[in-house]
């Protein structure tokens, strides 16, 4: 699936979220509350320049519009978003401040956030800026996105609504719109090709309860009233570990369970699900295969910490419908993984191998080397690596059977390959907290150690077992050929 020319319109809620991570260890003495030990910061694109980022990490040709404040937050958003290659175009108003939310997180867990923000209708020359940039952005795109975060930019005021412009002007260019909604008041969302509440959002604007759990056909009589109410053509319902319900429209309802990930956070996973549907939308796919691959996206994010998006990478191997390994990364997708967990303050341990046909020596060197730290990474030889290493008659299995039964040991969290003799490179881009290798070798001899001694890391040699090769049972299995 490529993006490359698919161009995108973002308006919306932009914000800046912040992360402090570190360590609980002891409550203060001052209150009884818990004392976080910083470890460390970081800032990202937040509420609608996530669905940019989400967007612009696929490799769509994204344009973001929206409101800050003139201050500090405001500069270190466009910094990030330069970073990321997204074309920023932000009103800036005197009047208020740039949303920023703080998430405090101790063991990768949330403790507290704190949101600072002013939630109004943008005065008439706030609108006016916006407005003129929505129609100088507006033409040659194929899909038009509103992220409403209820902070201000899409609220309706006593001036004409932002939403409502947007609405005229893609419906002018034969444009669709596609709404992150908020709040019951859908009537500025009218002529909208999709609207994407959660379970609770789609329960409150029906008139019920958000806890309500709604039968599928309630959802489907609902979901025809509401289209018809505030006249949007379809709805998307994410409804968690239900998966999503697309409903509403003129084809028949349609339902997919949910991607089976560990939850990691579910922070911006609502951006994932509308920056992927807007992206396949604009390159004309049914929204049925458009709600499989938004499922299969926000499946990879929730498994992220804080505020993520999804790489094409990540999203070609949700998508893949063979034999499936999701533990086998490419590098560049292993590096987010790796930061992922160091976020959380989760060590790395990393070992390497051919690991040609499993044996008992395999499975322990596994065990040891994932007692080391919180998360196993395995280096496997490619074939052409193993071919260089062994002979040509070496591997026995290729490199994706091979990787297919490194991932199902237990321990293993990530198996990555790498197609040179050593796996230094592989050593200096993770840079692991732990390197292990058999006790065969010696310290000074293991590829990488001093790399990672440098960096604040140990290494470890692993007991063997005896009488335990690959070599050793191909060379039996010849024997035995031999013999017959």
């Amino acid at each position: 699936m490529n993006f490359a020319q698919v161009r995108v319109l973002v308006v919306g809620d932009v914000m800046l979220d912040a992360y402090v991570s570190g360590l609980v260890q002891r409550i203060s003495p001052e209150a009884p509350v818990p004392v976080l030990s910083v470890q460390k910061r970081w800032e990202v694109p937040g509420g609608a320049a996530n669905v940019a980022r989400n967007l612009a990490r696929l490799g769509v040709d994204v344009a973001l519009v929206g409101l800050v404040g003139r201050d500090a937050d405001a500069d270190a958003l466009r910094q990030a978003l330069d970073k990321e290659g997204i074309a920023h175009s932000l009103a800036s108003s005197a009047a208020r401040r740039t949303t920023r939310k703080v998430r405090l997180l101790a063991q990768g867990q949330q403790l507290l956030r704190l949101d600072e923000e002013i939630a109004l209708p943008p005065g008439g020359e706030e609108l006016e800026s916006m407005a003129a940039r929505v129609r100088a952005l507006l033409p040659g795109r194929q899909a038009v996105v509103l992220s409403d975060y209820a902070k201000g930019v899409l609220l309706a005021g006593a001036e004409t609504c932002l939403c409502r412009l947007v609405m005229a002007e893609a419906a002018e260019k034969g444009i669709p719109v596609l709404v992150d909604p908020k709040g019951v008041d859908w009537e500025r969302y009218a002529g909208a090709q999709c609207v994407t509440p959660n379970a609770g959002e789609f329960a409150t604007v029906c008139g019920c309860k958000p806890d309500t759990d709604l039968t599928r056909p309630q959802l489907e009589t609902l979901a025809d009233d509401v289209c018809a109410r505030y006249h949007v053509e379809r709805v998307l319902v994410t409804r968690g570990a239900k998966g999503m319900a697309l409903l509403g429209g003129k084809d028949d309802p349609e339902y997919c369970r949910a991607a089976v990930r560990e939850v990691a956070d579910v922070s911006g996973a609502g951006d994932t699900v509308i920056a992927l549907l807007a992206a396949c939308a604009a390159k004309g796919l049914p929204w049925k295969e458009c709600m499989r691959v938004a499922n299969a996206a926000a499946g990879v994010v929730v498994g992220k910490m804080g505020t993520a998006s999804v790489t094409l990478a990540e999203l070609h191997a949700a998508l893949r419908e063979d034999s499936d390994n999701p533990k086998l990364y490419a590098l560049p997708t292993l590096l987010d993984k790796v930061e992922d967990w160091r976020r959380k303050n989760e060590s790395v341990v990393f070992t390497n191998g051919c690991f040609d046909l499993l044996h008992p020596g395999h499975v322990s060197l596994i065990r040891q080397s994932a007692a080391q730290g919180d998360h196993l990474v395995v280096g496997l030889n490619s074939d052409a690596s193993v071919r260089r290493l062994k002979g040509p008659s070496r591997p026995i299995q290729n490199e994706r059977a091979r990787a297919l039964l490194l991932a199902a040991l237990s321990g293993v969290d990530a198996v990555v390959l790498f197609d040179e003799d050593t796996p230094i490179n592989l050593v200096k881009a993770i840079l692991p907290d732990v390197l292990v290798k058999g006790s065969d070798y010696r310290l000074e001899d293991v590829v990488g150690a001093d790399v990672v001694v440098h960096n604040g890391g140990r290494v470890y040699l692993a007991d063997l077992v005896s009488g335990c090769s690959t070599t050793g049972i191909v060379r039996k299995i010849d024997q035995g050929k031999q013999e017959q």
